[in-house]
């Protein structure tokens, strides 16, 4: 039983709740210690238990999961899975989740039919299962300041890109909860950078948002 992965459930939902229990229960590896309608009453449920992952809603009343998470991550890091709608207008809300350090999202849109849940089952403990696995460390969340154009800010590479053609490309491949690294890595990369090509495990809609925030933060 103690070799169990213990999961803290937090969704506004009744149902949700009663329902990702039910599926988590369902595998032998996997444990629900606690469930909670809100960041409350989590924060009230992790003084008694700590849990090895986190399944988080974001819209929840009081304090919304982006806010808790947050402070999760600056304060006692728990790898946090986000149970979220992933429209197009939530795609920045999932963004900025990935960026405070969510290690995966769920479509929650879909998760209301109990069908759909149960037809998933076997990918919602393999996130979780995954989840587990994430090593992570208190964030600093220091605000990030827009970055101007180009041409105002940027002075133009001492040596030309490509000078000398390799026909070669650098691949980079991130899996989940790897979006944070890979920003560090890009962000630190010169305007003259080679070719790359990056594959990185992240829920459908949510790679144009993240790609926009690489091309306002990084010089390659």
């Amino acid at each position: 039983m103690s070799d169990k992965i213990k999961v803290l459930v937090v969704d506004d939902s009744a149902v949700v709740r009663q329902t990702l229990t039910e599926i988590l229960d369902s595998d032998p590896d996997i444990e629900v210690i606690a469930t909670a309608q809100d960041p409350y009453v989590a924060a009230e449920r992790l003084k008694k238990a700590v849990p090895d992952v986190i399944t988080l809603d974001v819209e929840m009343p009081g304090m919304d999961g982006i806010t808790f998470l947050r402070k999760l991550m600056a304060q006692h890091p728990i790898p946090v899975v986000i149970c979220s709608s992933l429209t197009t207008q939530g795609a920045q809300t999932t963004l900025q989740a990935s960026e405070y350090g969510a290690v995966e999202i769920i479509e929650k849109s879909k998760m209301g039919a109990k069908q759909f849940l149960e037809e998933s089952r076997i990918r919602i403990c393999d996130v979780v299962k995954a989840a587990a696995q994430v090593k992570l460390h208190r964030r600093d969340f220091r605000k990030v300041e827009k970055k101007l154009t180009a041409d105002a800010v940027m002075a133009k590479p001492k040596t030309k890109a490509m000078a000398e053609t390799t026909g070669k490309v650098v691949l980079i491949g991130a899996s989940t909860g790897g979006t944070e690294a890979l920003r560090v890595y890009l962000e630190a990369l010169p305007p003259d950078a080679p070719g790359m090509v990056i594959v990185q495990h992240m829920p459908e809609k949510f790679t144009t948002a993240f790609a926009q925030r690489l091309n306002n933060l990084c010089r390659v």
